[in-house]
């Protein structure tokens, strides 16, 4: 069930408008107080969230406890234990953040298909919310544009032939369709997240951002790669090849333990074809690469392209099991000193030797301390 303004949100009230996947969307993109609230967020300044000793006015995730959330990942955080928690790099994909008004409990997700929508929020508010509970949650959309052709940039269109619109479409259906109640607070996306450029080619606004977990306030980010951790391009490479893993199928995948609040990056399948995919990629050039790569490649940050060849790079390194690793379940915990994964004190692995783990047969988990 949709709140705004306190008050439950019917959607349109014309008959005629009544049965279209886009009438519900351009309502709330029209309701006077999200269209407040999205000008709001857009005037803000974006932060800059880096992971550094030193303190220069920009934000440091090192003097605030900070979980980060990459694509197709989510993480339920406690105010008392975590004070910041945000994603980037969204273009046509979705953040999502819902937190409970009474506990201050929050969740983020980086929604990247339709596909994951229902199972996802399932996994997001198994820990905001008791079965029975009639808890008030606040919720706040950011990301997704008019990703579409400059004929076909109106946000009353007829047809929405982007990526963006089903996904934002999705999210706001489910959310109605749910017996909780979600205040939408944000609907930063479409229309709202939209500019162009002098030839009338759309670009994202935003594309990231962070909430401060003890009020609930949330903030235009950017996040640089020290702040994107712990091991950015190991949790880069579960995102691709998750997607031929029947365990993740429609859900997304799981980076935080709340409870012991601890990342502890779930275990992913991955076949060898992987390999042979990655050694077609990297034949390709730059431009090439972002078209095969993207769902926007006219937008996306100017490291798109760097961090595909790394991804690329190590899911075509040689494989083949680690010798002794023939345990039902191996567990990895990332070891700040040697700046590697470990077993124990005599077994160290560097981020290549735990990709190759990641292909053997044994069932993984990460957890770093």
């Amino acid at each position: 069930m949709i709140f705004v303004d306190g008050l439950p949100f019917s959607g349109p009230t014309s008959s005629q408008a009544q049965g279209s996947d886009k009438d519900l969307v351009i309502a709330l993109l029209q309701h006077p107080t999200l269209v407040s609230s999205s000008n709001a967020i857009k005037s803000l300044p974006e932060r800059k969230v880096l992971f550094s000793q030193e303190y220069d006015g920009v934000e440091r995730s090192t003097h605030r406890k900070l979980v980060y959330v990459f694509q197709r990942e989510y993480a339920t955080v406690d105010p008392e234990l975590v004070e910041l928690v945000g994603t980037d790099e969204a273009t046509t994909c979705v953040g999502v953040v819902i937190r409970n008004r009474k506990t201050g409990m929050t969740s983020v997700s980086h929604i990247d298909s339709p596909n994951v929508v229902d199972q996802g929020l399932n996994q997001m508010l198994s820990l905001l919310v008791d079965e029975n509970s009639n808890d008030e949650l606040e919720v706040h959309l950011v990301g997704g544009f008019e990703d579409t052709s400059p004929e076909n940039n109106a946000i009353s269109s007829e047809e929405h032939s982007g990526h963006s619109f089903p996904l934002c479409s999705m999210l706001l259906h489910a959310l109605k369709n749910r017996r909780e109640r979600f205040h939408i607070q944000t609907l930063f996306v479409l229309g709202h997240n939209t500019g162009s450029d002098s030839d009338r080619y759309s670009y994202p606004i935003m594309h990231g951002f962070v909430v401060e977990t003890c009020t609930g306030t949330i903030s235009p980010a950017n996040f640089d790669r020290t702040s994107r951790c712990p091991d950015e391009i190991v949790r880069r490479i579960r995102v691709t090849v998750s997607s031929g893993d029947p365990t993740w199928n429609r859900k997304l995948l799981e980076t935080y333990d709340t409870k012991n609040d601890r990342f502890q990056i779930a275990a992913c399948s991955w076949t060898s074809r992987w390999k042979y995919i990655a050694f077609s990629l990297q034949q390709l050039s730059d431009s090439e690469i972002l078209l095969r790569c993207s769902t926007s490649p006219f937008v996306e940050g100017p490291d798109f392209v760097d961090n595909e060849r790394r991804i690329l790079h190590l899911c075509g390194v040689s494989v083949g099991p680690l010798p002794g690793l023939r345990r039902d379940s191996v567990v990895f915990y990332w070891s700040p000193i040697f700046q590697g994964f470990i077993l124990s004190k005599s077994h160290q692995f560097r981020t290549h030797q735990l990709l190759n783990a990641i292909i053997s047969p044994v069932p993984f988990t990460i957890v770093y301390l």
